[in-house]
């Protein structure tokens, strides 16, 4: 395993760089790649300028939205700006029935106006949006061969999202358009960069090709030409690489039966995303990205802009905050040399928990001196009479707060008890936090798996092909369920989803997976179940656990039908490193006070053997800094597994 610092100007540059450090010499190269393009560029609003087409008197629903307050006594909150200005949104004459047939016929002449007006527009994508297109597409058929002489890439709602709720429908379809050209010239510039990098060197260029693959939203991988032309599927794309590498490493392991119901915790620079997993990783279709409803299925993850690079201020009365702002790769912490405002990651080199020396296995060395000083500088510039120690503390219980708050909306929020959890640490800042927030939250062990800074990488190779699809419907259930017409619109899907895969060359049979989203007549929102001769059962079960009851005997709506094909991949092993004997150091670390504490490599862990903290363990992609009162021991596969004491930690009174 090797790590590269960040390239933002261009990503790939920094791919190709891992690439140079890799012997492929006669091997197939297979390229699986998780990005963050799409979120970066939904986030700073740097994406393709969008025109919306839809039916004349809706051109602004991506304005108007919901009307719904995320902060409701906030009076100066203010809302999202649409991706889409008023100027470059376009109404035309036409209209389905909510069954599907036409009330209004689209003329040509409308068609041939649209044509004049995009083009006058300077629109570098389309997005088209027409009112239940998802019943009947005819329609937007017609415009986006109307449109399709102009040469922009063009998005079409019943191909995106065909389901009904008219603004998420319009909102996830402008973001697939939004994103679509820059998404789809960054894989193809990564593609050129790899296959330029081939021919540089005859000897890597002996394999018999490459393939390129990309870690979809929702846990699954897809072609490089289905996540061009569906960008908006990538958004959570690296996230989800580490929820699915969460799973498969507790899953994988006999050795952990019972540990099937974990809380991933994935900790970056700039970010941490987690993520409940109930013996399989939960997913939703009611995601928001930075305010946007996006539709598409994603897996349930929770973010927060807590990361090693989020950064301290003050605010106006003076209480210290961290983040959600961050370093990023550029300037970076200050300890990496560049940075200048204190960070997360500074805060623990200060208090001893990271190890300067350790960074990346000692090939990066943290400036401690630098920190100091320059913390030192921002408190007296800040008027602060903290010390540097106590900042640095402060800093911690801040963004732990914010974690605890996160893990809460995924666990307690949601109906699950966190003691009934295993806390699965990664990323590179992950083992750093993971102990004092499982014993905040009572969860009873923290596994820090093997290579935890790699483990979304890992999540990408065990990851199936994936397809998604999905049908709205909204049938009344009065009495019996209405198998025939079930079936009928599964098998559709289903069809669609087997000539999808043929058309794109992957071979074996897809396994498919039904399920439906239910609601109770009168309700405004669903919960899906798996698709069996139970399933109403089984609503009634989960409404009664998500929300304390359940009404057995009201009438139902099944409103959306959905599929999913995948096909499986051979799962790698994570291969166990190698033992190493190694001493053991002492050095004071700060945890409430200044404490003598063991350092070990954890190459130097004796399988099994059960180790005290509190202690700091370095390795080359993390470091994990385990509390006074926990043990902790390293399991069969390498996977490092910490019984953690909440009551011993932190101290109490």
């Amino acid at each position: 395993m090797r790590k590269v610092f960040s390239t933002p100007d261009d990503p790939s540059r920094a791919i190709v760089e891992a690439l140079g450090q890799v012997d492929i010499r006669g091997r197939e190269l297979l390229l699986l790649h998780g990005t963050t393009v799409g979120t970066n560029t939904l986030l700073t609003r740097r994406g393709a300028r969008t025109a919306l087409v839809t039916t004349e008197g809706f051109e602004d629903v991506i304005e108007i939205g919901r009307q719904a307050r995320p902060k409701l006594y906030d009076l100066f909150f203010e809302r999202p700006k649409p991706l889409v200005p008023a100027e470059l949104r376009f109404g035309i004459a036409e209209r389905i029935a909510p069954e599907g047939t036409p009330v209004r016929k689209l003329e040509r002449r409308e068609l041939d106006r649209l044509h004049r007006e995009i083009e006058a527009a300077s629109a570098e994508a389309i997005a088209v949006c027409l009112l239940f297109s998802f019943a009947n597409p005819a329609h937007e058929e017609l415009v986006a061969r109307a449109l399709r002489p102009l040469g922009i890439p063009i998005s079409l709602s019943h191909v995106i999202l065909p389901e009904f709720r008219e603004y998420e429908r319009a909102s996830t379809v402008v973001v697939n358009a939004y994103l679509q050209p820059i998404v789809e010239r960054y894989l193809r510039r990564l593609e050129d960069r790899v296959a330029a990098w081939l021919r540089d060197g005859q000897e890597k260029s002996s394999g018999s090709g490459t393939r390129f693959f990309i870690m979809q939203s929702s846990g699954g991988i897809t072609s490089l030409s289905s996540a061009a032309e569906e960008p908006v599927r990538t958004v959570l794309s690296g996230p989800a690489g580490g929820v699915v590498g969460a799973a498969a490493i507790v899953r994988g392991d006999r050795q952990h039966a019972g540990f099937d119901r974990i809380i991933s915790f994935d900790m970056g620079g700039t970010s941490t995303d987690i993520c409940l997993v109930d013996r399989q990783p939960g997913t939703t279709n009611e995601a928001e990205i930075d305010g946007l409803p996006v539709r598409v299925p994603m897996l349930s993850i929770h973010t927060v802009g807590a990361g090693g690079g989020s950064l301290a201020r003050f605010d106006a009365a003076g209480a210290l905050h961290v983040g959600p702002e961050s370093a990023g790769a550029d300037p970076g912490p200050i300890c990496y040399g560049r940075g200048e405002t204190p960070t997360v990651s500074d805060a623990n080199l200060l208090l001893g928990r990271l190890r300067a020396e350790n960074f990346l296995g000692g090939d990066f060395k943290l400036d401690f001196d630098r920190t100091h000083r320059l913390a030192r500088e921002w408190l007296k510039r800040n008027r602060s009479k903290l010390t540097v120690e106590q900042f640095a503390a402060g800093m911690l219980r801040v963004v732990n707060a914010n974690m605890e708050k996160a893990i809460r909306v995924v666990s307690v929020e949601r109906g699950y008890d966190p003691r009934e959890f295993t806390l699965v640490a990664f990323g590179g800042a992950g083992g750093l936090h993971a102990c004092e927030l499982a014993a905040a939250l009572s969860i009873p062990r923290v596994i820090v798996p093997v290579l935890p800074g790699a483990l979304s990488a890992y999540g990408i190779l065990a990851s199936d092909i994936v397809r998604d699809y999905s049908k709205t419907v909204v049938w009344t259930v009065a009495g019996d369920v209405p198998d025939a017409g079930l079936r009928r619109e599964f098998a559709r899907l289903e069809k669609r989803a087997h000539a999808e895969f043929k058309s794109e060359g992957w071979r074996g049979k897809p396994v498919i997976e039904r399920s439906v989203d239910v609601r109770y007549q009168g309700q405004g929102y669903e919960l899906n179940v798996p698709w069996s001769g139970d399933f109403l059962d089984r609503f009634h079960a989960e409404h009664k656990r998500r929300y304390g009851y359940s009404h057995p005997q009201r009438e139902v709506e099944l409103v959306t039908l959905r599929v999913r094909g995948s096909i499986p991949v051979k799962k790698p092993r994570m291969s166990r490193p190698e033992t190493r004997p190694g001493a053991a150091l002492r050095s004071k670390v700060c945890f409430d006070r200044w404490l003598t504490t063991t350092v070990l490599e954890r190459s130097s862990l004796e399988v099994r053997k059960k180790y005290y903290g509190p202690a700091v363990i370095t390795e080359y992609s993390g470091t994990t800094f385990i509390p006074p009162g926990m043990n902790f021991r390293l399991d069969g596969p390498g996977n490092l597994l910490i019984e953690v004491a909440p009551r011993s930690w932190p101290p109490r009174g």
